[in-house]
């Protein structure tokens, strides 16, 4: 009975090891309790097979021998359901870092993935690369830098040419042009807006942008048709209400 016992406990102590490793997945937590809660079972089980054998079989003669041996074994099994009690702890630190692992990836991998923001009013997607490189020129206008913020947005609207964002960046690519006096490449930057974003809010600021190009060129006649045209095609925009301002003042 002796033989059996350990033979039996080995198995289960085998099986305790080896669950995990055919089986953990990355989130099995309930499966590998489980088979944890399935080897106390059997300890439990073996036990009290063990304390019924004994007491049917006691006699005079053997009990003191019998009685050794159930201590013994008593003392096996404990030291089992403390290697259950390791392998259980060191299962859950185990999967406890496999989580950690996998919501940091899942953090950084969302990061990576394109978001939904709000431009002009309008709902895009937007890569974060995108985002960052349209940031940064923006960031340069802002600062004063007109030559390297029409560098970054011609960079801009070469690289992304389907990003939601391109509409701004054609508009603001106009305004560095403007900023630094050359109108002429700034009325051409801004009549690509007006062109392809006819729908887009920032149609009527280009406009208005290509009037005051006009105007720098002292074409008043052109000037004067732009700002029409824009009344005409955006009435309700804030820019028609500039526009009209400087038609009164080109009379």
């Amino acid at each position: 009975m002796k033989t059996l016992l350990r033979s039996l406990c080995a198995a289960a102590v085998l099986a305790a090891a080896c669950a995990p490793a055919a089986h953990a997945g990355l989130f099995d937590d309930d499966e590998a309790r489980r088979a944890i809660l399935d080897i106390r079972s059997r300890l439990d089980k073996l036990e009290n097979n063990l304390s019924s054998g004994l007491a049917a079989k006691a006699d005079k003669t053997t009990s003191l021998g019998l009685s050794d041996q159930n201590e013994q074994l008593r003392q096996e099994i404990a030291k089992l359901r403390g290697q259950v009690e390791v392998l259980a702890n060191e299962l859950a630190n185990t999967q406890q870092r496999q989580k950690d692992f996998y919501v940091d990836l899942d953090t950084r991998l969302r990061k990576l993935e394109p978001q939904r923001i709000t431009v002009d009013g309008r709902e895009v997607s937007v890569d974060p690369n995108e985002q960052k490189t349209y940031d940064a020129a923006l960031a340069q206008f802002k600062a004063g830098d007109y030559r390297g913020a029409g560098s970054a947005f011609s960079d801009f609207v070469r690289r992304y040419p389907q990003s939601g964002l391109l509409p701004s960046a054609q508009y603001w690519l106009g305004n560095a042009y403007y900023a630094q006096r050359d109108y002429k490449n700034a009325i051409a930057a801004q009549q690509v807006v007006v062109k392809n974003f006819a729908d887009n809010p920032k149609a009527a600021d280009a406009l208005l942008n290509i009037a005051s190009c006009q105007t720098e060129l002292k074409d008043k006649a052109a000037a004067k048709k732009t700002l029409e045209s824009l009344i005409a095609q955006y009435p309700e925009a804030p820019a028609a209400q500039t526009a009209k301002e400087r038609l009164t003042a080109l009379r």
